[in-house]
């Protein structure tokens, strides 16, 4: 078991690449407060494509090392990670590297709000091919509300036109409208999308486009960061060992320089501080 000492810390957050820094904008917006740690496996990014066995493997690298900088919970902003790896590792891996710590994901911070949104009760899913392969989001919808179904669609080519800056370019036009009419062509009933990748906010004016007015389109930031909230307001304890400085601090397994550049498609800071970690 590994021995961390329970100092005040800050709130992890990790993701495969960038796409988390949309839900850290969210956290820091609600929970200006906390102390943030963001780590970004930028280095071996995507994890989309990858086996179970591999996300899972680099996810729990990741969790070690946010927690040997103190961070006494972590959250996967990242789906894919969220999908293949989250269970696994507060089943299997939590007692034995320190049971007091906690690791919660994305998608059932989303599937909770969504028996209240959908009228069909036909949802759809925009997501990249690992995380809709996975199951997940069907998965843990169906134990809250079975008469749910769920469609999903993998847009693999979503992620390269976001981290390439290429999200509000003509170019990006013919890719989102051919998964959002995919979808829609597999379920016309659908009334609400779940868009189940943390880089898809930037697409959404574009996927708003080519949507129809009436179908709702669920981005993750906030509801995420409503119930980091409400957990934290739960849990005392853990509310207790989350340092309150405003601080946010940024590791990445690419270059500084690297990171620095292609975050600032995310980032409203002008300035960020990034160190490098090596996983693994």
């Amino acid at each position: 078991m590994y021995s961390f000492p329970y100092t005040p810390g800050p709130i992890g957050v990790f993701d495969s690449g960038y796409g988390g820094l949309t839900i850290l904008e969210k956290f820091r917006k609600l929970l200006p407060q906390y102390d943030y740690l963001y780590l970004g496996d930028n280095a071996r990014t995507p994890y989309g494509t990858r086996s179970f066995e591999i996300v899972y493997e680099f996810t729990l690298e990741a969790v070690k090392k946010l927690f040997e900088f103190g961070c006494p919970l972590v959250i996967l902003a990242c789906n894919t990670a969220s999908a293949k790896a989250l269970r696994s590792i507060q089943q299997y891996d939590l007692p034995y590297l320190d049971p007091t710590r906690r690791v919660l994901g994305v998608i059932r911070p989303t599937v909770e709000r969504i028996g209240n949104i959908t009228h069909t009760r036909h949802v759809g899913l925009l997501a990249t091919a690992g995380t809709v392969r996975s199951q997940s989001y069907p998965l843990e919808i169906r134990k809250i509300c079975p008469d749910i179904q769920v469609t999903g669609v993998a847009c693999p080519l979503w992620v390269p036109l976001v981290e390439n800056n290429e999200y509000d370019s003509e170019g990006a036009d013919y890719f989102v409208r051919k998964y959002v009419h995919e979808l829609l062509q597999k379920d016309p009933e659908i009334d609400t999308i779940i868009l189940g990748c943390t880089h898809y906010p930037l697409l959404q004016h574009k996927i708003r486009q080519f949507t129809p007015p009436h179908i709702q389109l669920i981005a993750q930031g906030e509801l995420v960061a409503e119930s980091l909230k409400d957990y934290l307001q739960r849990h005392s304890d853990m509310n207790a060992r989350c340092s309150r400085n405003g601080h946010c601090e940024f590791l990445t397994t690419e270059s500084v320089e690297k990171f620095r550049e292609s975050a600032s498609v995310f980032l409203h800071d002008t300035e960020v501080y990034v160190r490098n970690v090596i996983l693994g």
